[in-house]
């Protein structure tokens, strides 16, 4: 075997990334969970600006992230595993749920934009060289 053959190790810093990256999928995912829950059962917690050009009823608003924050929370548990599938699917997951809050960001804006930047990081964490190469 040659030097070209092995792969590089996993440094500590990448599996300390996945670990953190881990609690911070359960934490975003109980986030947003918390945060469809407040949509839903309380229509007038969230209140928008007129013409918003992305009008979308809080109610639906909190069923979606009601359903991406128990999703994000599985993944997460995944994560704690170091499932390859639970990184690629983390990304995902926390690419989509940047996205859904940027369109949330009308109806509560810093905690929104905190959410935001937490996917930001998971995404970051996950994509360091060597972080999701192996299983365990």
């Amino acid at each position: 075997m040659t030097q070209y053959d092995t792969e590089p190790p996993v440094s500590g810093w990448a599996v300390g990334g996945i670990t953190f990256a881990a609690v911070l999928m359960v934490m975003v995912g109980t986030f947003q969970a918390l945060e469809g829950l407040a949509a839903i059962i309380d229509d007038q917690f969230y209140v928008a600006t007129k013409n918003y050009a992305f009008d979308l009823d809080v109610t639906a608003w909190g069923w979606i992230h009601l359903l991406l924050g128990i999703v994000i929370v599985l993944v997460g548990l995944g994560l704690f595993a170091r499932q390859t599938w639970a990184g690629v699917t983390a990304i995902a997951l926390a690419l989509l749920s940047a996205i859904a809050n940027f369109f949330f960001v009308v109806y509560y804006p810093w905690w929104a934009l905190l959410v935001i930047a937490i996917d930001i990081w998971i995404i970051w964490a996950l994509t360091r060289p060597g972080a999701l190469g192996r299983s365990r």
